[in-house]
């Protein structure tokens, strides 16, 4: 069902409420921010109004670029990890039955509530020397002393994956629901293994959704502000970091908030990817 376009002027008033909150709360620090950008940074002060591209043309530097390219990496490659194990995990929750289902709904719902502080902490005791995960390996005689895996770049993975993890199972777990029981049905009938079928029928299936899946959770880690400050090292830091680095520690206020254009415009362009990608799945 699609609604029309309202007859008159009258039809349009529903929608000024949302126009104006997306404008006070969107439009408007979006504008202030594009014009903070190109202003002129004062040595030893603060920064005057001016209209320069002195903080865009730094993006062409060493320091951005290997910022940005890791900064897209680490995000990428926890965006894989999480499709990766969650698609397997998705699918098999869908064939479950309904009640747990619910049960493990509200489990996932119930990580959500963590806030990305607490995760961080918490990562960063169970990977630490004295109270971590390996001092169990050597009870378990598995190691011959705790060691301390954090900060690191594999315990920032693995903080990351914990944090996107669930979102994953949510975005995947309305497609992989309305999936044709009856394609699987049909592969195994034709005597293709379960694992044949999952990979050949399901998967190729699920194509569009794991795309946008990919997609989403790329752009929710490449906004990760404190668990690479938690369980990373400094050359571990994403640009989230360093604009909130350049705004509060160096008083660079516009070149922060021309990193934060850039982030933010990158973030909006993959989300409209990610439209574009179900609106392609619609048409009939």
């Amino acid at each position: 069902m699609r609604r029309g376009r309202p007859a008159g002027p009258a039809g349009y008033i529903p929608a000024i409420w949302p126009a104006l909150m997306l404008c006070v709360f969107f439009v408007i620090p979006f504008a202030i921010m594009a014009a903070i950008s190109f202003f002129h940074r004062v040595e030893g002060g603060f920064y005057e109004p001016g209209f320069e591209f002195a903080n865009y043309a730094r993006f062409f530097t060493t320091f951005f670029a290997r910022i940005l390219g890791f900064s897209l990496f680490v995000s990428g490659l926890a965006a894989v990890v999480c499709v990766i194990l969650g698609f397997p995990f998705t699918f098999m929750l869908t064939r479950l039955g309904r009640r747990r289902q619910v049960l493990w709904l509200v489990f996932l719902l119930s990580v959500l509530s963590l806030s990305e502080v607490i995760i961080g902490f918490s990562w960063s005791m169970l990977l630490s020397r004295t109270a971590g995960l390996s001092n169990l390996f050597v009870v378990a005689g598995l190691m011959d002393q705790p060691a301390s895996w954090s900060p690191g770049f594999a315990a920032l993975m693995m903080g990351l994956c914990y944090l996107a993890f669930p979102y994953t199972v949510l975005i995947l777990y309305p497609p992989l629901s309305r999936l044709d029981p009856q394609l699987p049905e049909a592969a195994r009938m034709l005597g293709a293994s379960p694992l044949r079928t999952f990979f050949t029928v399901v998967v190729p299936a699920q194509r569009g959704a794991i795309v946008a899946t990919l997609i989403m959770v790329f752009v929710f880690t490449l906004g990760a502000y404190l668990l690479p400050q938690l369980l990373g090292r400094p050359q571990h830091w994403t640009l989230s970091v360093m604009i909130t680095d350049q705004a509060i520690l160096q008083s660079n206020l516009p070149f922060s908030a021309a990193m934060a254009m850039f982030l933010m415009l990158v973030s909006l362009a993959l989300v409209g990817l990610t439209y574009a990608i179900g609106g392609e799945r619609r048409e009939p």
